[in-house]
């Protein structure tokens, strides 16, 4: 159905048939009816020029003195409607329609004014009446249609196809329609029924090739390929049937020839990017692993084919840097990625790609300078610099880390979402480079603007609990997060190690087994506490078996003393 936004819009050609038809008459004599006909054509082009308050004042004027002024109470109506004011636009469209019932507009105009206002039965009713007097407006059948399936007429709106295949003959537009009210309908097999009737009687390459895609869904691979044959033989280069065609031969595993067709359909220059896009990312995402690496070196062809034919296009580039990410040669990723940066500089979205794939190829050092270089690009674009705030964290530079978030937080001003994790990092790398007091005093701030904010809370918790200072706030804090994530090792940690730390070791060993069966086995420190937990409760040999654990993940010397504190334990069980 046509939009409310095309009240607004009127063609030259149209407004010279209004105005011939409008009749414009004056009780008055011949120099006052000049006057209102120019009042009349200013008022449009106010409306125009979408002045449509101004319009109405001008209209209200012409109507006053000449109320039987057909178009004058249609534009009215129309600067009602833009204004929203839709009782008005009604009544001053069955005005004009009671003035000049033959016109088409002025019907039409108010049909979509019920639709505006979802009063379908009425919306309809208009469209019923219109195409009684205006059969061979085939727009309005297609309204028509969309309006019964709507209110569940589904028998109308097939009977109202059938009007306009009685009226203008079958065509592929009637044939796409039936299909999908059938489809619609859920009954997929009459809906193809149709499509193999109409194909019978007419030629139209896309019905043919969505007869090939149904074919192929049901694995009847010859016929498939048999009416993607004859749809390319009405339309050599079709790319429906040219895509269906290839994945039919791939599927079948008659790699020589998808490869021939895909790199045909895909060197095409004339066939649009964005479905060759769609395309390639299928193969990447559904594809059997194994094709991928069997065949690397064709599919690399595909994409250099594919950006030869495209070079400059946006999402063409990101696709074939997307591939090469994902076959692990990042590369040549970032080698497509950065051409496209390079070619689209004043887009946001060109360089998020680039430093995103930086970012995971762990080369920190030119993370740093594409995410700050960025930033100076697009300055208030704050995502950079936490980007580079992760590469200079990664190389030890926690001051510059610091540095971004005092400039996040200067450019961010009001940005409470942007602020709190500004803030919530500033306490992290406060706290990394020892200075305690100015990290407990940025969590404090980010704690301002969201009470409840799990990291901050965990983390202050925790650090307050390494100092063994203030256990109660920090058991508080910690229980607000363990009630959020109950399934959360990291937090159950926390909050079971500050219970222990309070000399509540039975309190805190459920938490810990709960940790256990949601990855807290993959932790060294998680393992090492509840070991301790574990010691304190007198439960020696469980306790044993977890550091154990712990020492066997110690490989990176996460716990430095853990070896020696582990015999020391032990030594100590052995005297008792």
């Amino acid at each position: 159905m046509e939009k409310s936004r095309h009240f607004c819009i009127m063609s030259p050609v149209v407004l010279c048939l209004l105005f011939l038809a409008a009749g414009f008459t004056a009780s008055g004599q011949h120099k006052e009816k000049s006057y209102y006909e120019n009042q009349v054509i200013s008022a449009v082009e106010k409306y125009d020029a979408q002045d449509f308050a101004g319009a109405s004042d001008i209209l209200m004027d012409v109507i006053s003195s000449v109320p039987d002024n057909d178009a004058a109470h249609y534009y009215l109506g129309l600067s009602a409607f833009c204004q929203k004011d839709f009782a008005l636009a009604e009544k001053e469209l069955k005005t004009a329609i009671q003035l000049d019932s033959t016109n088409f507009w002025y019907r039409y105009r108010l049909a979509l004014v019920y639709s505006a206002t979802d009063r379908k039965e009425l919306t309809i009713s208009m469209y019923e009446g219109l195409l009684r007097d205006f059969p061979k407006k085939s727009d309005l059948y297609y309204s028509l249609i969309d309006l019964y399936f709507s209110e569940g007429q589904t028998d109308k709106a097939l009977e109202t196809l059938s009007q306009i295949e009685a009226v203008s003959g079958k065509n592929e537009a009637t044939a796409m329609t039936r299909f999908q009210l059938l489809s619609r309908l859920g009954k997929q097999k009459e809906a193809y029924e149709s499509l193999e009737e109409f194909n019978r009687e007419y030629s139209s390459p896309q019905v043919l090739s969505m007869l090939g895609d149904y074919q192929m869904s049901m694995y009847n691979d010859s016929t498939a390929l048999k009416y993607y044959d004859e749809a390319l033989d009405l339309e050599p280069g079709f790319a429906p049937a040219a895509l269906g065609k290839a994945e039919a031969l791939r599927v079948t595993r008659r790699y020589d020839q998808y490869f021939s067709i895909i790199n045909k359909f895909l060197s095409d220059d004339s066939v649009p990017a964005a479905g060759k896009c769609d395309y390639l990312k299928a193969v990447m995402q559904q594809s059997d692993p194994m094709f991928l690496r069997t065949f690397m070196s064709r599919v690399d062809t595909m994409i250099t084919n594919a950006v030869s034919a495209h070079p400059k296009d946006s999402m063409m580039l990101v696709t074939a840097g997307i591939y090469y990410f994902g076959t692990d040669r990042e590369a040549e990723a970032l080698k497509y990625l950065k051409e496209n940066m390079d070619t689209y500089p004043e887009s946001v979205s060109a360089a998020a790609n680039y430093v995103e794939v930086l970012m995971y190829t762990r080369d920190w050092d030119a993370l740093a300078e594409e995410s700050e270089a960025a930033f100076r690009k697009f300055p208030g674009e704050t995502a950079f610099l936490e980007m580079s705030s992760m590469a200079h964290y990664n190389k030890g530079d926690y001051s510059r880390v610091l540095e971004n978030c005092r400039t996040i937080l200067s450019v961010a001003a009001g940005d409470s979402l942007k602020t709190l994790t500004a803030y919530s990092t500033m306490g992290d790398m406060y706290h990394q480079t020892g200075e305690n007091s100015k990290a407990y005093k940025a969590y404090e701030n980010a704690l301002k603007i969201n009470s409840t904010y799990a990291p901050v809370l965990n983390n202050y918790a925790f650090y307050l609990s390494m100092e063994g200072r203030k256990l109660k706030k920090a058991a508080s804090m910690s229980k607000i997060t363990v009630d959020q994530e109950p399934d959360n090792p990291t937090y159950l940690d926390t909050y079971a190690w500050i219970l222990y730390l309070m000399g509540r070791p039975e309190e805190a060993k459920p938490f810990f087994k709960h940790a256990m069966l949601y990855g807290g086995k993959d932790s060294v420190v998680i393992l090492d506490h509840y070991a301790e937990v574990l010691y304190a409760l007198e439960e020696y040999d469980l306790a044993m078996v977890y550091w154990n654990q712990a020492r066997m993940k110690n490989s990176g010397n996460e716990i430095p003393d853990l070896e020696q504190r582990i015999k020391e334990r032990k030594d100590a069980i052995n005297r008792k």
